[in-house]
Parts: structure tokens; C-alpha cells; sequence
């Protein structure tokens, strides 16, 4: 009996150990970051100095390169995408795209084969990736997209998905009816840099 239980014991703190385990490797000092998305990247309803890649570029003290374009879908994203990744070079991909397909109801098939295509064309080049879902409007209560999910854990990438769904389902965080206002992406920024912290690319101050 004391041999299973202690056999037991070993197996949780195995699993804790395996569910602590950080996913990404430290950023270099002179590492570039790519924003990559649409208008919730480009900063619709902000300024070009809060936007979140803005805010987030003060924070990490890192160059952060803002690629959002306003109102694209993930198919044309992923046909843009290689040649920023080629030209930038970012040791880091922050994904936060998807948003205009929900809203135009594509087939969120399509949706889901054109961001593992992204995130596909960044690991090719040795670039690491994280997510943000973003919220499907299909219930009462916001939450992201149940797709977004399933992709992070297919391919192994570091995702928030509750950072959108609490800033747009807040007023106050939001300039319209789904874009955030400046104190929203301040919260965007801030909660990527969290993400980045705890999965290892950046170090704890």
C-alpha cells in the first residue's frame, strides 16, 4: 500500500512539474517582436503611441513591430505574413487575428487552417508564437472562440483567451462596440507581457 500511494505521489508532482514547464526561450537583448493581426492590433481606437504593441514595446524594452491591418481576414493575413516574417526577422510572433472572420461568419474551418498556416510559417523560420483569443458573439457571456483553444494545444503555443473577452465585455475598456479604447489596450499589452513572463521569453524584473 505505501509503495502505491508514494508511486502516486511521484505521479502529481510529475504532472505539476510538466504543467509548470515554460514554453518559450528567453528572448536575445536585441530580440524584435512582431505584432501581427488586425484592427485589434493595429490599435482602432487608440493612438499610435498606446496602441498595444506600443505599450507593450515599453514594457518588454523591446522593438516591437506593429502589422495590424484593419478589418483583414485570415486569408489575406496569411498570404502577407512570409514576407514580413522574412523581413523583420522577429525572434517572436504575437498572433491576434480572427476577429472579421467571426464577425463575417466565415467557416471557422478556414479560419483555423489559416492560423496554423501563420503560426506554421513562423516556427519554419524559428520564430516563436503566442495567442490571443478572441471572443466569439455567439453567447451571453464573451469568451474566445472555442477554436483558438484547440489550436494553441495542437501546436504547442502559449495563448490568453480571457484578456479580449473581459475587455470587450466591459464599457469602459472599449471605444466602440468591439474595439478597446486606450485603457483596454493598455490591459492588452500588459496581459501579453504577463504571458511572455510566465512562459519564459521575458525575465522577471
Amino acid at each position: 500500500m505505501k509503495k502505491i500511494l508514494f508511486c502516486f505521489l511521484c505521479f502529481i508532482l510529475t504532472a505539476c512539474d510538466i504543467n509548470t514547464e515554460k514554453q518559450l526561450k528567453p528572448l536575445s537583448e536585441n530580440a524584435v517582436i512582431l505584432a501581427f493581426g488586425d484592427s485589434l492590433t493595429y490599435g482602432v481606437g487608440t493612438g499610435k503611441k498606446t496602441n498595444y504593441p506600443a505599450v507593450l514595446a515599453k514594457l518588454s524594452g523591446h522593438t516591437v513591430i506593429n502589422k495590424g491591418v484593419s478589418g483583414e481576414k485570415t486569408k489575406a493575413g496569411l498570404k502577407r505574413l512570409p514576407k514580413i516574417l522574412d523581413k523583420y526577422k522577429p525572434e517572436l510572433m504575437v498572433l491576434i487575428h480572427g476577429g472579421n472572420d467571426i464577425l463575417k461568419k466565415m467557416p471557422s474551418q478556414n479560419t483555423i487552417d489559416n492560423l496554423t498556416q501563420m503560426i506554421k510559417a513562423a516556427k519554419q523560420r524559428n520564430i516563436q508564437v503566442v495567442m490571443l483569443g478572441v471572443p466569439s458573439f455567439k453567447v451571453l457571456m464573451l469568451e474566445s472562440a472555442e477554436f483558438y483553444k484547440q489550436i494553441a494545444d495542437s501546436d504547442k503555443v502559449p495563448i490568453d483567451v480571457d484578456i479580449l473577452p473581459t475587455i470587450i465585455g466591459d464599457a469602459k475598456l472599449k471605444s466602440d462596440t468591439i474595439h478597446p479604447n486606450t485603457k483596454g489596450y493598455k490591459m492588452m499589452a500588459e496581459a501579453v507581457y504577463q504571458l511572455l513572463q510566465d512562459q519564459g521569453a521575458l525575465l522577471n524584473p
